[in-house]
């Protein structure tokens, strides 16, 4: 049990009614969940508000109300506390709640369109073989210390990034990595915490169905690091277009990564093959397992982070070398003939774009390039046609499919996305809406050598579809398909 008047502590408060001096029990922004004596936040969601379920939050029990607007029926058993924003509320009692955990270890985030995962991974992975106790927080897993939890969101709400984080601090964890969403920022799910430390990836299309316009999802991008306390560090991509504009009105101090121009953390890729990097980081070489530019960036900024966190830089260079890929990221296995497939998360046009001038530039001149790529429904549709012109451009074979359809027709987003394919690119293009086939499709169509892409999920184990979620595995079904063939 907490004290209501404890956890309100910097809450923005415009009135109360009834008393702060009572004894609370846990915190719900979902009515369904609530059991006596707990707080409920009244939150305005996307599709739903939760001031409607007030009056059902009551009688489950609930003893205090946050919310935007009091209700018409007040409770002289309840407490109301009328908030400015309750997103902004919800993050601080949260973090009150948990004695501010943030506070009591060092919380890197990690921000941009693409890379977020592999950065904030890899500095997991690099600063665990450092020796530091270690947590994550990743589209991909949530992990504490040694315990493993399913992620649900890229950036989880405030109340289970606190929990996490609270978790973290009882098990003596020096460095947390959080993957930090634009949704996250803007839902001001990581309001109130506290950061050591900023890192900016890349800014390119993606989320234009949440977000008004890509002015919008820049500037929520930025806000994280106009946040940042003026203890914290800010580390950007100054090679983007977009990286200085984060830095403009940021208190923490400012340093940048670049391959092509002058930065605190410079490097240069001096060698590409399909069994990784050579590239030199400030003036040192170094030989790295992960494939491809884009990588060498996600490098430059571990290397950053690791440096800025006080690592001895050769300690550094060393682990980097061993770092392993991240599932779901360029990950690879050949068949038995010498068919490459690559898994990757691909599925924005930028991302499909980086992987496939990596495959270029990996490959000799005389293999073909076999794609196979859907987009996911419910999501933002002008990216379709754009992924679909960058796919059969920069493939021998494009295959489109099906993705997570969610509520949307898979048929329906394919068509979308062929009214991007330019006409003389048409002939090299296949449609076929069950991915299974569609994969198997590729790999008959492929022969000692080439490489097949199977690109837009990643590490997910699942294809949603009509609001139910399938077990698909990219990487298990390509070797399934290899075996079935016998190739």
């Amino acid at each position: 049990m907490k004290n209501l008047k404890d956890i309100l502590y910097k809450v923005s408060i415009e009135e109360v009614i009834g008393s702060t001096d009572r004894q609370v029990n846990t915190i719900q922004f979902d009515s369904r969940k609530i059991t006596p004596n707990d707080v409920f936040v009244a939150q305005r969601g996307v599709t739903v508000d939760g001031h409607l379920f007030i009056d059902k939050a009551t009688q489950l029990g609930a003893k205090v109300i946050i919310c935007e607007e009091f209700p018409e029926d007040i409770s002289t058993e309840v407490s109301y506390v009328r908030v400015e924003d309750s997103n902004s509320a919800l993050a601080v009692i949260s973090s009150n709640y948990y004695e501010n955990p943030s506070s009591k270890l060092k919380l890197i985030g990690v921000t941009g369109t693409n890379g977020k995962t592999t950065i904030a991974s890899l500095l997991f992975q690099l600063f665990k073989n450092a020796g530091f106790k270690t947590g994550l927080l990743s589209t991909v897993k949530v992990v504490v210390n040694e315990k493993e939890f399913n992620a649900t969101h890229t950036t989880p709400d405030s109340i289970a990034i606190n929990s996490y984080l609270h978790q973290m601090v009882m098990e003596g964890v020096d460095y947390c990595f959080m993957e930090v969403s634009s949704h996250g920022i803007h839902q001001k799910r990581t309001h109130g915490l506290y950061f050591e430390g900023g890192v900016f990836t890349n800014l390119s299309h993606d989320h234009l169905d949440y977000h008004n316009s890509f002015a919008e999802y820049r500037d929520v991008k930025k806000a994280f690091f106009d946040q940042l306390p003026k203890t914290a560090f800010a580390l950007t991509n100054i090679d983007d277009k977009n990286g200085n504009v984060m830095l403009q009105n940021t208190k923490a101090s400012k340093y940048s990564y670049a391959l092509k121009t002058l930065a605190d953390f410079k490097g240069k890729v001096l060698e590409k093959r399909m069994s990784g990097t050579l590239l030199t980081v400030n003036g040192t070489e170094l030989w790295s397992k992960l494939i491809g530019s884009f990588n060498a960036y996600n490098l430059l900024a571990i290397f950053g982070v690791a440096e800025l966190c006080g690592l001895d830089k050769l300690e550094t260079l060393r682990l980097i070398s061993e770092l392993e890929s991240v599932s779901g990221r360029f990950q690879y296995t050949i068949s038995k003939s010498g068919i490459t497939a690559i898994v990757d998360y691909a599925h924005t046009p930028d991302a499909l774009k980086n992987v496939l001038e990596t495959i270029a530039d990996v490959k000799s001149q005389h293999e073909k390039v076999i794609t196979v790529v859907g987009c996911g429904g419910d999501r933002d549709k002008t990216k379709r046609p754009k992924m679909a012109m960058i796919a059969s451009q920069m493939s021998s074979q494009a295959i489109f499919t099906s993705d997570n359809p969610r509520t949307e027709d898979a048929q329906t987003i394919i068509d979308e996305m062929e009214q991007g394919v330019l006409k003389e690119h048409i002939s090299k293009t296949l449609s076929i809406v069950d991915r299974k086939q569609a994969i198997k499709t590729a790999c008959k169509l492929s022969e000692s050598g080439d490489i097949v892409l199977v690109a837009g999920k990643g590490h997910e184990n699942y294809q949603e579809i009509n609001g139910e979620r399938f077990h698909f595995d990219d990487l298990e079904v390509v070797t399934e398909c290899f075996n079935q063939l016998n190739i």
